[in-house]
């Protein structure tokens, strides 16, 4: 699956909010995605969903908090943690993985 364009544009990458990283905040109306994106580089090292682990998944769930705090006029917005895995060239979009 392709990455919309449409949530692209000022979308923040990379962004760290109380020690952990957020890959992807986008906002699209009334929904706002924080986006894991994973990736390995090659076959021989496992397949990257694998690397969205329980103790990510608990890090994740916190991390929106202090980041909605620091950007209340997102604070209405309906959220959402989506995974996307990256295998070679392609994409795989993952929503709601947590």
């Amino acid at each position: 699956m392709a990455v919309s364009p449409a949530w692209l544009p000022g979308a923040r990458h990379n962004v760290w909010v109380a020690g952990n990283e957020l890959d992807i905040v986008a906002r699209r109306g009334g929904r706002l995605v924080f986006c894991e994106v994973k990736s390995k580089a090659g076959e021989d090292f496992g397949d990257p969903a694998e690397m969205v682990t329980p103790e990510k998944m608990r890090g994740c769930g916190v991390q929106p908090r202090p980041w909605l705090a620091a950007h209340p006029q997102h604070g209405d917005c309906e959220a959402r943690f989506d995974v996307v895995v990256v295998r070679g060239r392609a994409l795989e979009c993952i929503r709601q993985a947590f």
